[in-house]
């Protein structure tokens, strides 16, 4: 655990959500002193490094606030967030970081870290959100994939996205994240192993808690894990039954698991 807390502030700025609608596939339809919806908050606070303090997969480089265990490559792998009032497009915001937990593990494919980072937002002297991020650092060399398991059906509402190299990309630009994986796919194949350029794990989420309001309304606590990735080209579909929310990949396979409140 860090006593290290990491304070940054943005202005939610409206051009920035009305982009990330547009490459939602939505009508850019926010304006200022609008609701935002959930997880938009992920296009700001941006952790804007210079090249020379990036690793080679075009993260920030470890050293700094998330310390160094010698395992560079990292996975976002799960998280949980907490609505407590809504984050209104136009106005500035504060967000608090700092690392909860750190756990050493020996896993099927190698050493593992897990880091959990706590981020609160406040607005206008309220707090209005609370996120936890399971980051997964794991060696540099590829490793051997497991098996995913095999995704529920049965759902009662399902949207189904096919992602391609540009969308992957109009989201790394917007969230400011660097990881090769998303747009680099000579890097995401010879360097980390999967078979192309590979989709968000938080856009899966996104996508997860769009869908999840529109069928219950506004969320008060969402939940995620990733399980499996899925690659640009490949149609995922999103999956919604009494507040369980999933993404099952084209072969069936669970690529993520959550749940909605």
């Amino acid at each position: 655990m860090s006593d290290h807390t990491r304070i940054e502030t943005d202005v939610m700025d409206v051009a920035r959500a009305r982009a990330l609608q547009a490459t939602l596939g939505q009508m850019p339809t926010i304006e200022f002193g609008h609701r935002l919806p959930p997880f938009f908050h992920q296009i700001y606070f941006w952790d804007a490094q210079t090249p020379d303090k990036l690793g080679r997969d075009g993260h920030p480089a470890v050293g700094g606030f998330i310390p160094d265990m010698g395992l560079p490559r990292r996975m976002w792998a799960a998280g949980k967030l907490v609505f407590h009032r809504p984050l209104f497009a136009g106005a500035r915001a504060e967000r608090a970081s700092h690392i909860e937990n750190v756990v050493r593990k020996d896993g099927r494919s190698g050493p593992l870290a897990f880091v959990r980072v706590r981020h609160d937002i406040r607005q206008r002297a309220s707090l209005v959100l609370s996120e936890w991020q399971e980051l997964v650092y794991r060696p540099d060399e590829i490793t051997t994939m497991t098996e995913p398991p095999t995704a529920p059906t049965g759902e009662s509402a399902a949207e189904t996205v096919r992602y391609d190299a540009t969308q992957l990309f109009r989201y790394s630009a917007l969230t400011f994240n660097g990881h090769r994986i998303h747009y680099d796919v000579d890097y995401a194949r010879n360097v980390e192993g999967y078979d192309g350029l590979v989709v968000h794990g938080p856009l899966h989420a996104h996508m997860l808690m769009g869908l999840a309001e529109r069928q219950q309304g506004d969320l008060t606590e969402f939940t995620y894990r990733a399980t499996s990735p899925v690659i640009a080209g490949e149609e995922v579909t999103y999956c919604w039954k009494d507040g369980a929310v999933w993404a099952r990949g084209a072969n069936g396979r669970l690529c993520m698991s959550g749940q909605a409140r």
